[in-house]
């Protein structure tokens, strides 16, 4: 049974923000969570923190238009940003939003690292690459979260983690404190939450 004194177990919605004037406090420490539309990031959310509908999932790709913002303990956040790569976003919409994130990386002191959520069997599509590429170029440390593991053989998933690697390896320059690192995951059999509650714990120092 989960532990309910948990840091996670505590996390509370706290605001949806449109647009940067709306952040909170730039202050503390947050981590923000990224990916593309249906890769299951707020089935990850609700995975990692224990509680089911903290951040809402649905069937629609694409339906998180905003940053939502849960606070885990005082001054320590998770900033769920708004998912990208949905086809039947119109443009204008897309484009607001690729906007809104943009600018949210370049202007948040308090952001100490990045997860980026893919779908396990479709990792490193171009956008992926485009955001790793900028999170190389700002030294942003990155985990990446590869969901759905459940869908894969455990041969195959453990093969795709090592392919990941390799190709961050070979594609991306990783240079001084920046760090990449990489794990599977799964929201169905709920694998991979002690992985990524260590990687967040360091980010946010719990």
């Amino acid at each position: 049974m989960p532990d309910p004194n948990h840091p996670y177990r505590r996390a509370t919605f706290m605001l949806s923000v449109a647009s940067l004037s709306q952040l909170p406090d730039d202050e503390g420490a947050e981590v923000a969570i990224v990916g593309r539309s249906n890769a299951g990031k707020s089935s990850a959310i609700n995975t990692i923190t224990g509680i089911n509908a903290l951040a809402r999932t649905s069937k629609t790709p694409g339906r998180t238009q905003q940053i939502n913002y849960f606070e885990i303990a005082d001054e320590r956040r998770l900033a769920d940003l708004p998912g990208y790569g949905y086809a039947k976003v119109p443009l204008s919409t897309k484009q607001k939003w690729m906007k809104l994130i943009e600018d949210y990386f370049q202007t948040r002191q308090s952001l100490k690292g990045l997860i980026i959520v893919m779908d396990s069997r479709r990792p490193l599509l171009e956008l992926d690459c485009q955001l790793l590429q900028w999170c190389c170029e700002a030294k942003m440390p990155v985990h990446l979260l590869l969901t759905k593991a459940d869908k894969l053989s455990r041969g195959a998933a453990g093969n795709m983690l090592q392919e990941v690697r390799r190709d961050i390896a070979k594609n991306f320059n990783v240079e001084g404190d920046q760090e990449i690192s990489m794990q599977l995951f799964s929201s169905l059999k709920k694998s991979g939450i002690d992985e990524a509650h260590a990687c967040l714990d360091g980010w946010l120092n719990l």
